[in-house]
């Protein structure tokens, strides 16, 4: 009987026991069954942007006073934060080092807290299945791994070992030739350079496409931040604005067609090795996201707001670069355009290719030239060097003399190649024009004075003011095509901007001021060079007009003689010469020849302004290219 009701008694406990699990179990909140488009969702682009933006909010806004935490904590907390608002303001400005901070905080974000593993990651890209890459894919994948290798050359590099920056028939229906990276092209390279990626570069190409649409500069982003001469974008393409609804419906009955037709958001753009190269295997994808980068690239110092009054901006960027973007209407459609100024190439005997035969016989004149302290223009189209030039001759300057730049945007950089010379730029602000400044510059114990570029007619008066008055000489950039283009612009301007009213003087004061015009060029493949150095040699002027009339005494005589007078004065005013642009060197089947000796004042001059030792080998250097002085 006792053994019957102990086994009872287990029973019901049992019972119990199993009730309460029941119970429960049936009243337990269950997660909702995920779906499996939920979970291919989760591991997209757009999704993970929103997970680190409200990550990185949190770690920027939240309250750490509740977390407990200890003194020293506590501020290793808000130092970290400071840090990070700093990098991800800084970031958009173009400074690597807080890209990469940013970068580097999104990696640990999606590392350790969203589930990445070696299989997930490729429904984010499909690095799998290179069927499934897009071209930018292909092309951000190899990329990185010439990052890896080749740091800030990655882009260069990978266009050389593949011959990519090459002349192309492929526009206009096969019929012109352009620097063209195509599709096709992109695949091609892919094939040749695929390897396995490990998780941690999968993740990282992840990251790197994360930040470029979140805090970058879309598909350029990386590119920008190479070892080229710059990047632009809205420069080819159909602009959208200038689709009417015929084209429209043309377009969209024919879904191949739309496909091949490109718009202003699918043109991207680098300058590199003097040749523009059209990279058509990238595109903004949008208008909304090429907008987000126009607005977004040329905010560095606040320059100001791009609005459809104000339609264009011009401004630096962190790292020096210099950065032009226009909106409609002044433009007809958004665009930018991202020079980069590469400061470690600034060395003559870089610059002047060694391919070129005579090569230190330029380089070694520009050398006197500056020794000499020479009054130098250096012209040429954009895209021939003539500021990584002047760049290099600053080098050649006496380290002690003290240097002042006047410039539209900070674009030189100089105390960041001389940064043991005293050097200072100046720009123009909204509130300080380029007459204030230039006054200024008087006062600042300035020696020699440099322009970036002259560009307009205010900045020329500018220059022919420097060169007389405020420095010991001059070195500027201007776009003429011959020196006697450049002669006469400089003259035009000083007529416009009311310096002088007459022709003839304003020319005369222009040739008394400028020794030497050195001007390069760029051929077809972006080769770039000194076309030539022109002397530019002021012609003796007699300054009495004849008065033989006086002393005549028969009157027809005396009429004639007056008639000549007059007419020599007509003849000055007009047609008479004030000037010879003569070639010292020039550039003649791929190198440099002497040609012309500089003439007997400016050596006179420029041997004032020489050491002793300079003088000699000036001296023997002359003499061994062009004969005796």
């Amino acid at each position: 009987m006792t053994s019957q009701w102990i086994n009872i008694s287990l029973i019901v406990v049992l019972v119990f026991v199993i009730g309460v699990i029941v119970f429960f179990k049936l009243t337990e909140k269950r997660e909702p069954r995920r779906n499996p488009h939920d979970l291919d969702k989760k591991f997209t682009i757009p999704t993970m942007i929103e997970f680190v933006k409200k990550a990185l909010n949190d770690m920027t806004t939240s309250d750490l006073d509740h977390l407990g935490l200890s003194e020293e904590e506590f501020n290793r907390q808000i130092r970290q934060r400071l840090q990070l608002k700093k990098a991800l303001k800084g970031s958009i400005y173009g400074d690597r080092n807080d890209k990469n901070y940013v970068k580097n905080t999104i990696f640990d974000l999606l590392y350790k807290n969203y589930g990445l593993n070696d299989d997930n990651i490729n429904q984010v890209i499909q690095f799998s299945n290179s069927k499934q890459l897009t071209s930018q894919d292909k092309f951000e994948i190899i990329l990185h791994k010439y990052k890896k290798k080749y740091g800030m050359d990655a882009l260069s590099t990978m266009i050389d070992n593949h011959n990519l920056a090459e002349l192309k028939e492929i526009i206009d229906d096969h019929e012109s030739e352009s620097y063209i990276i195509t599709v096709a092209e992109m695949d091609d390279v892919f094939k040749k350079e695929q390897k396995s990626l490990s998780f941690e570069d999968k993740l990282n190409i992840v990251v790197q496409r994360i930040y470029q649409e979140f805090k970058g500069f879309s598909v350029i982003d990386d590119i920008r931040d190479m070892r080229i001469d710059g990047v632009s974008g809205g420069v080819s393409g159909i602009p959208i604005n200038q689709i009417d609804p015929d084209d429209d419906m043309m377009i969209c009955s024919n879904q191949a067609k739309m496909n091949t037709i490109p718009l202003s958001h699918d043109s991207v753009w680098i300058y590199y090795k003097g040749k523009t190269i059209h990279l058509s295997f990238l595109s903004f994808q949008t208008e909304g996201e090429f907008k987000r980068v126009c607005q977004n690239i040329y905010r560095y110092n606040n320059p100001g707001q791009l609005s459809d009054q104000n339609g264009f901006i011009v401004n630096d960027m962190k790292d020096g670069s210099r950065v032009v973007v226009v909106r409609p209407k002044f433009s007809e459609s958004w665009a930018f355009f991202v020079r980069k100024f590469d400061t470690g190439s600034a060395h003559l005997e870089e610059l002047i290719s060694v391919k070129d035969t005579n090569r230190l016989l330029v380089i070694t004149l520009l050398i006197y030239m500056i020794k000499g302290c020479r009054i130098v223009s250096l012209t040429g189209a954009q895209g021939t060097g003539k500021t990584t030039l002047l760049m290099a001759l600053v080098r050649y300057i006496h380290a002690s003399y003290t240097i002042r730049v006047q410039e539209m945007t900070f674009e030189l950089r100089l105390r960041k190649i001389y940064h043991n010379r005293n050097i200072l730029s100046f720009r123009e602000t909204d509130t300080i024009n380029g007459q204030a400044g230039l006054d200024l510059q008087k006062k600042t114990d300035g020696v020699v004075n440099l322009l970036g570029e002259i560009a307009t007619d205010v900045v020329a008066a500018w220059m022919i003011q420097m060169a007389q008055v405020a420095s010991l000489f001059t070195l500027f950039t201007h776009h003429a095509k011959t020196t006697n283009n450049l002669i006469e612009s400089i003259r035009n301007s000083l007529l416009k901007t009311g310096v002088f009213t007459n022709e003839k003087i304003a020319e005369q004061q222009v040739v008394s001021v400028l020794n030497f015009d050195v001007h390069m060029k760029k051929d077809l493949d972006g080769k770039r060079y000194i076309e030539r150095i022109t002397e530019i040699v002021p012609l003796d002027q007699d300054t009495d007009y004849p008065t033989d009339f006086r002393n005549v005494s028969d009157p027809q005589d005396k009429i004639d003689s007056f008639m000549n007078t007059t007419a020599e004065y007509f003849r000055r005013q007009t047609d008479r010469k004030l000037y010879e642009a003569r070639n010292i060197i020039e550039y003649r089947d791929g190198g440099y020849v002497a040609v012309n000796r500089i003439s007997s004042r400016n050596q006179e001059e420029m041997l004032e302004f020489m050491s002793p030792r300079d003088k000699e080998e000036y001296i023997e250097f002359t003499e061994r290219n062009w004969g005796m002085i």
